[in-house]
């Protein structure tokens, strides 16, 4: 893979990360659609990093607002009742990761192999 191919694929990861489209698969088909070879798992892995990383630094007030909401949760010996809006919505969230969890480690191989296909996407 070239600079130029990555530096193409970083913005395609950037502006199609905000959209109702998915991102992976968009990096797997303008490779597929220019003639260029796959850079991998690793690779696009290492942009949804950095995608991470700039989403977790703009919400980084909410994140600790929740962070704080949690702690207040689990130190509470109120087992587990929410009192605040921040902390129902940490409850949420960790009931709302585990099916992903889940489904994520049952299908992790087969995914792996199948959903990289442009075919499929």
């Amino acid at each position: 893979m070239t600079l130029f191919h990555a530096i193409v694929l970083g913005l395609v990861q950037g502006l199609g990360e905000f959209l109702p489209i998915s991102s992976s698969a968009h990096l797997i088909l303008v490779p597929w659609a220019f003639g260029w070879p796959d850079p991998g798992l690793s690779f696009d892995v290492a942009l949804h990093v950095g995608t991470l990383a700039a989403v977790a630094w703009y919400f980084r007030r909410e994140w600790v607002r929740l962070a704080r909401a949690a702690v207040t949760l689990a130190s509470s010996g109120g087992g587990g009742r929410a009192r605040t809006a921040d902390e129902r919505l940490v409850i949420f969230l960790v009931i709302a990761t585990v099916p992903g969890a889940i489904g994520g480690k049952l299908l992790e191989h087969a995914a792996e192999a199948a959903f990289r296909a442009p075919l499929l996407i």
